[in-house]
């Protein structure tokens, strides 16, 4: 099922046909669905821009008009009531709610830690909060520079529910924009047939304090967030995964609203020496099949035993999975099992790739760790599987796709603050800097700001 493939040319071959999800080829299916929806044929991206258009214009009718249309869903009220929320926290297995609250804590500690060292360490009164403590200030001669960072007041999160619930995902990125000091907190999640959302998300949203959930999906989501409605407010960014007309339009959006990134299918990529577990290996790479067709998951192996072993491991394990189908497809097409001559070979492909989630299943594993570049999260060792971070270890899962690696972060508490930058000369220090400045002003034959400048040192 899963293809053997031997050498780095074999390897750099597969790894380029990878392709942004807002670049792969639409579905033939999707095209006819398209269609149907609005009448003609339309590539997505019109599609999506009709749809914004729309909602930009007549804010909740157009909303509840396309979600009508295009998931079969008509709502009174978009907003999901606090009593509903409550109730299906309430109603939640107490094993799940546990297993929320830890992996709430876990998300929460860690965030924490990085938000001290955003805000600096000085000697703050015990009753400033952390958001509170803005300032990072450089004295400069004889005037003072500085920044100070602020949270965002109103952030969206997109949280994917169609193929299934996701409450680690509400958790992974509302957790952060708490202890960023974010004041309201909007979720939208698609409603299932029953125009409702799944119970598990609500009772994450609970556990998470989100200040207002909305049963609403897809590009309407995406579009009520960025321009404002009746009944949604305008956020001042939008974050979070969806499928390919929820990332297209936050394509469409950005500049009117801040975005996280355009996320893509997700990816695992797993080097591996012949001290490997193939259990461990097999089971790592099925987890991530599971997600979608699109998954991608590959393993880089120095070892042509283990990658043989692997793959009799795959085909024992699925006997008993529940998404077979899923992850047949996505081994088939997206995933392999790659055996080069070196360590070395296996981290420049994994260079190369930029993948979201690098498993490191070698011994002396540590070792390895530097010569990482480009990874949205590197996972040490066996026992750190891809799956326990997806869910209780603390750093968001929420991590660049597509190769975006390359330039892009994890989901942090960086993404939901602002910097804003403070400027004071002394009467002294501007009259020593003006020279300099006029000289500058006047060579991009900026006449006026050498004058603004050029005043200010005459009028003694």
């Amino acid at each position: 099922m899963i293809p053997i493939l031997f050498g780095i040319h074999a390897a750099r071959e597969k790894i380029s046909e990878r392709r942004a999800l807002t670049e792969k080829t639409v579905s033939p299916e999707m095209n006819a669905r398209i269609e149907k929806i609005f009448g003609e044929a339309l590539t997505p991206e019109h599609a999506v821009a009709r749809i914004l258009d729309d909602i930009r214009l007549r804010g909740d009718d157009a909303v509840r008009a396309w979600t009508e249309k295009i998931d079969g869903v008509a709502r009174d009220s978009l907003q999901v009531s606090a009593e509903e929320i409550e109730t299906a926290y309430q109603e939640t297995p107490d094993a799940v709610r546990d297993a929320l609250q830890l992996a709430a804590e876990r998300i929460r500690a860690f965030h924490e830690k990085q938000a001290t060292r955003l805000y600096g360490s000085g000697n703050f009164p015990e009753n400033v909060a952390v958001s509170q403590r803005s300032w990072l200030d450089w004295t400069s001669g004889g005037g003072a520079l500085g920044q100070i960072i602020q949270p965002l007041e109103r952030v969206g999160i997109y949280v994917p529910g169609g193929a299934a619930p996701l409450p680690s995902s509400l958790l992974m990125s509302v957790i952060p924009a708490r202890v960023a000091g974010v004041s309201e907190i909007i979720v939208m999640s698609p409603p299932s047939r029953s125009g409702k959302i799944a119970p598990v998300i609500l009772a994450a949203a609970r556990v998470a304090n989100v200040s207002r959930v909305y049963a609403l999906g897809g590009a309407q989501a995406i579009a009520a967030m960025a321009y404002g409605t009746q009944s949604v407010p305008r956020v001042d960014k939008i974050l979070g995964a969806g499928g390919l007309f929820t990332t297209l339009a936050k394509r469409q959006v950005f500049g009117i609203v801040g975005i996280d990134g355009l996320f893509g299918p997700t990816e695992t990529v797993l080097i591996a020496d012949d001290s490997a577990n193939p259990k461990y290996a097999a089971a790592d790479l099925l987890a991530q099949a599971e997600h979608d067709v699109l998954a991608t998951s590959i393993l880089l192996t120095t070892s042509r035993n283990l990658a043989e072993n692997v793959a009799r491991e795959i085909d024992a394990q699925l006997q008993i999975l529940s998404r077979r189908d899923i992850i047949e497809q996505s081994l088939k097409n997206q995933g392999a099992l790659f055996v080069l001559n070196s360590l070395d070979e296996c981290l420049e492909l994994a260079n190369q790739f930029a993948p979201e989630h690098l498993c490191l299943l070698a011994r002396d594993a540590w070792l390895l760790v530097p010569r990482v570049r480009n990874a949205g999260g590197i996972f040490v060792g066996e026992q750190s599987s891809e799956a326990l971070g997806d869910y209780v270890l603390g750093p968001s899962h929420v991590m660049p796709t597509g190769g975006t690696a390359r330039f892009a972060s994890p989901l942090n508490v960086n993404d939901f603050v602002k910097i804003t930058s403070v400027f004071y000369a002394s009467a002294e220090e501007a009259k020593h800097l003006s020279a300099a400045g006029q000289v500058l002003a006047n060579g991009e034959e900026l006449t006026a700001h050498a004058n603004a400048l050029r005043v200010r040192t005459e009028d003694e």
